[in-house]
């Protein structure tokens, strides 16, 4: 809808509420001209004086119900301003009554009857009521105690005023006869709900009911108020009641207070600046004019003691505001306190109240000692933001904070310096201490965290350096963050110590990095492949492709180098594509040169980047369609690590295994979450990790593999032993029961054109090249 268009349609919506104000204030206009008619003497009909105030009702009902019906509007304002109609109905047949009353009985004023009297009362007491449960924004058990001090510091001066100006000198007329102080009893607790209500209405606030509104509903208590103090004037003229012009006056006050509510909804802008409550001012002024009616008395010489006693309890009641005041700001100095010093999501101290810690533990400590601070950053968390939003990152973090304190020892501070980083302070440790707390933390750490509904794997990297009395703090905290590269260098997942002469090698992969990027644009990276050997007779069944990096300068840079400053810096996004892409046609070519001699399956490793990217699977879908490799003859390898967010991945492979690709789980048995991750990924095939193989091992030396064999087949998976490099390792292997195995005692990787000679000529004593028939 256009600008035009909405200011037209604001428009359309305040002009009637305009008109029906312009009909109020007509009506009240015939009501003082009629009542101003009637003054010097009766002028007949005399029931023209009440049609005024009886119809008068009819335009804010009317008015006040379309603003009830506002959907705009709090359900808590809705419900005030359908009170307010039902107040004005009442009303309404009230002085309907209270005419009848009078035309009846001849002398308006001298006579109400119990009906009239029953209608104002429910109307006055439903017209409280309203205000009184009109919420007044408070945002704490301190506010409502603040409110209700005040306003009983009003009350408290509302009830003086009231007793000293009129309760005592109407006691003093009549007498203090039980029915006398009854009435004026029921008077003054009628007053003071008058002003309760009025107090309300300063005090709810405008977060439910308009200022202006407000300011005018409470208008039309005052002048309700006046109409008994009034009644006086016309004393003498039986046939004028001061209702037939209060009345009118009070219905253009609602009235247009109701234009001002459904005025202000059309003007509000999200994210408006409330206003404040200036009602802190009326309970000030309230004291100052308990004051000066002290004043008064004590010059008069009237009265001093019931005043005194309300200068005496307002007292009290400022003097408990005050406290409370007191105590507030104490508080709120605390939290202030507490938020420049300590992480906001996590709670944890932050780095400027970690830096005073530690160096102070560094100047107050002993000798002979140590202090030890660790360094932890999470290896896989902006993966867990990129993908799935900040939200699941902040109950990462909280989780990893929570776990962290859980490890540390008493007296030992764990803090968040920002972002994904956190540091821990080890105080009066030895370094084998300071190594068991930090592996600690790192076991802690790899359980899974339920996420926003995803069961995260957390993978961290800890610096660790040794410090004592005497070494600065930025420095201790500047070797920590050295060792935690390091280790993010080395692979991550890692607790790695400081040692002299580090920073130059983290400086050199740093560097490294940017000679990484330089690479992939400058084609200095290339594939070697290893093939996927037949236990039984030592034919290759498949060959898995392996990413390589010749430097210019360094020569052969080793993957373990390079491949984990890829995934630091994100370039192994486009370096794993590459190399899907080019083993892919490097595949293709093989079958259209040799034929049924070509291995038959193509094993690809996938990166936790790659895996976690949006594209991934249509990258996958490319590769395939450009090369012609069929899917079926692809499987894409994945670790633990690649499972950062075991949903999400699950997702991803379930589509990539409905393109016809195999996955399969490389390093089985390494992690604390592999069976986790067996129960919850569409998984093919099992790659065991070297690490279950002893060189020459045999015998009682299987028996690990032995049952990872057993749990593949009672899975239906395919199972590879990795690592494989001696002929005693492949045969005790085969009497397992292992079909397939990979390592250096079948085959070193090699370079493609090397590849495929080998399968047009195999080497003598090489085993054969030949083809697994396909699924």
């Amino acid at each position: 809808m256009s600008g035009a268009a909405t200011t037209r349609d604001r428009r359309r919506r305040i002009r009637p509420l305009s008109r029906a104000v312009t009909g109020s204030l007509a009506i009240a206009v015939v009501a003082v001209v009629v009542f101003a008619w009637n003054v010097p003497t009766p002028r007949e009909p005399l029931f023209l004086l009440w049609v005024a105030p009886c119809t008068s009702v009819i335009i804010p009902f009317v008015v006040s119900r379309q603003v009830a019906r506002m959907p705009d509007l709090p359900p808590a304002t809705r419900r005030f301003w359908r009170t307010v109609a039902t107040c004005l109905l009442m009303a309404g047949a009230g002085v309907l009554a209270h005419g009848y009353d009078s035309l009846s009985a001849g002398a308006a004023g001298r006579h109400m009857s119990i009906v009239t009297v029953s209608l104002y009362g429910a109307t006055m007491g439903l017209l409280l009521w309203s205000l009184i449960r009109l919420p007044m924004g408070a945002s704490g058990r301190g506010d409502v105690l603040r409110i209700a001090l005040d306003a009983g510091t009003v009350l408290i001066a509302g009830a003086a005023f009231l007793w000293h100006y009129e309760a005592r000198p109407a006691l003093e007329t009549a007498g203090y006869r039980p029915a006398t102080l009854l009435a004026m009893t029921v008077t003054l607790l009628l007053e003071l709900v008058t002003v309760f209500a009025l107090i309300k209405v300063a005090l709810a606030g405008q977060a439910h009911v308009a200022r202006g509104a407000l300011r005018l509903l409470a208008a039309a208590l005052l002048v309700g108020a006046l109409s008994s103090l009034l009644q006086g004037l016309v004393q003498s003229r039986p046939h004028l009641d001061m209702v037939q012009l209060t009345l009118p006056a009070i219905v253009v006050c609602v009235t247009a207070a109701a234009q001002w509510q459904r005025t202000e909804v059309t003007r509000r802008t999200p994210g408006g600046k409330a206003t404040g409550r200036p009602f802190s001012r009326l309970a000030y002024l309230a004291v100052a004019a308990i004051d000066v009616l002290l004043l008064i008395s004590t010059w008069s010489g009237s009265d001093t003691v019931a005043t005194a006693i309300a200068v005496v309890a307002l007292t009290a009641l400022v003097m408990w505001r005050q406290m409370t005041a007191f105590r507030e700001n104490t508080d709120l100095l605390a939290r202030l306190d507490h938020s420049a010093t300590h992480d906001p999501l996590t709670q944890l101290p932050n780095r400027a109240l970690f830096t005073a810690r530690l160096t102070t533990a560094l100047a107050g400590h002993p000798a002979g000692r140590g202090i030890g601070v660790a360094l932890i950053d999470l290896d896989d968390f902006k993966v867990v933001n990129d993908t799935l939003g900040h939200r699941a990152g902040d109950v990462l973090l909280v989780a990893v904070a929570q776990r962290l304190l859980a490890c540390v020892r008493p007296g030992d501070t764990a803090a968040r310096l920002g972002g994904d980083e956190f540091v821990v302070l080890l105080e009066d440790v030895t370094p084998d201490e300071a190594d068991q707390v930090t592996r600690r933390m790192l076991d802690v750490l790899t359980e899974p965290v339920v996420a926003e509904g995803h069961h995260l794997l957390v993978r961290a990297s800890i610096g660790l350096a040794d410090g004592h009395a005497g070494d600065e703090a930025g420095e201790l905290l500047r070797r920590a963050d050295i060792a935690m590269y390091a280790g993010k260098h080395g692979g991550g997942s890692r607790v790695q110590r400081y040692r002299p002469g580090m920073s130059g090698t983290v400086a050199g992969s740093a560097a490294l990095g940017a000679e990484l990027q330089q690479a992939i644009a400058g084609q200095q990276m290339f594939l070697e492949y290893q093939p996927i050997v037949s236990l039984a007779d030592g034919r290759t069944a498949g060959v898995e492709a392996l990413i390589r990096w010749s430097h210019p300068a360094r020569g052969t840079v080793s993957p373990a180098e390079f491949i984990p400053v890829a995934e630091r810096t994100g370039l192994i996004v486009a370096l794993g594509g590459w190399a899907l892409h080019e083993a892919c046609r490097q595949f293709a070519a093989w079958w259209q040169e040799h034929g049924a001699a070509a291995p038959a399956e193509l094993n690809v490793n996938v990166s936790p980047r790659q895996l976690s990217d949006a594209g991934f699977v249509d990258q996958v879908a490319a590769a395939l369609a450009d090369t012609g490799v069929p899917a079926h003859r692809l499987t894409l390898e994945i670790t633990e690590s690649a499972a950062v967010d075991v949903a999400e991945a699950a997702a991803q492979l379930r589509a990539l295994r409905g393109l016809g690709v195999r996955i399969a789980l490389d390093d089985f048995g390494t992690g604390q979450s592999s069976l986790t991750l067996l129960h919850e990924l569409p998984v093919d095939q099992l790659k065991l990790d070297r690490s279950f193989l002893r060189p020459g091992g045999a015998g009682a030396e299987v028996s690990m593999p032995a049952a990872v064999l057993a749990l593949a087949h009672a899975a239906h998976l395919e199972i590879v032993a990795e690592g494989v490099e001696t002929a005693e390792q492949a045969a005790a292997l085969a009497r397992c029961g292992y079909r397939w195995a990979q390592g250096f005692h079948f085959a070193r990787p090699a370079p493609a054109d090397e590849f495929g000679r080998r399968l047009a000529r195999p080497a003598p004593g090489e085993p054969a090249v030949t083809a697994r028939v396909p699924r």
